[in-house]
């Protein structure tokens, strides 16, 4: 992982991080032990859906809200895009953020039977767990996030056990520290 900063007509402070991949992969997870240990803040795009109404309605066939991008860009824009930085945001999708927003893009990959194991604990109808799992084979989120931002800023990372878990905290945890020294 280098430490090079995202293309931005602001200059943060600190790093704004994305933490994507299929659902089940570990995202929320790992942002949250991130955000911890580097004192940034999290924000669950999820929840914030949920809470602010940034959706156009469910969809049941799917079980899953209906983003509204433009409300969820408009939500996000003071934040992510001030100069102070210092956020931990994770979503399943990534082609709807700008590419001004995040200087690393984390792409969380699980083994297919261990990512299975964790949907179905979730309760993923037959249906749901499919399509995901099918995601996670045909890598549509690390193309989409290949496809939407700079290539030195996309960094895969394997989620199937906690040690992993672990050693991605401290690998964004030195990244995040590298990127400090090189944009002070």
């Amino acid at each position: 992982m280098t430490a090079t900063a995202a293309p931005s007509a602001v200059k943060r402070q600190r790093p704004n991080i994305l933490v994507t991949g299929t659902p089940g992969t570990g995202k929320t997870t790992l942002s949250e032990l991130v955000a911890l240990a580097l004192g940034y803040e999290h924000i669950n795009v999820s929840e914030l859906v949920k809470a602010h109404s940034l959706h156009d309605g469910y969809d049941e066939a799917f079980d899953t809200f209906i983003l509204n991008d433009d409300k969820l860009c408009d939500e996000l824009e003071e934040q992510l895009g001030a100069a102070t930085g210092g956020y931990v945001v994770d979503f399943h999708t990534c082609d709807v953020f700008p590419e001004r927003w995040f200087d690393l893009v984390v792409v969380l990959r699980t083994d297919n039977t261990v990512l299975y194991d964790r949907l179905t604990e979730r309760g993923y109808s037959d249906k749901k767990r499919s399509e995901n799992v099918e995601c996670e084979i045909m890598q549509v989120v690390l193309e989409e996030a290949r496809e939407s931002y700079q290539e030195e800023i996309v960094v895969e990372l394997q989620s199937d056990t906690v040690e992993q878990m672990e050693s991605n905290t401290e690998r964004i945890q030195e990244w995040a520290k590298a990127w400090l020294a090189n944009n002070a």
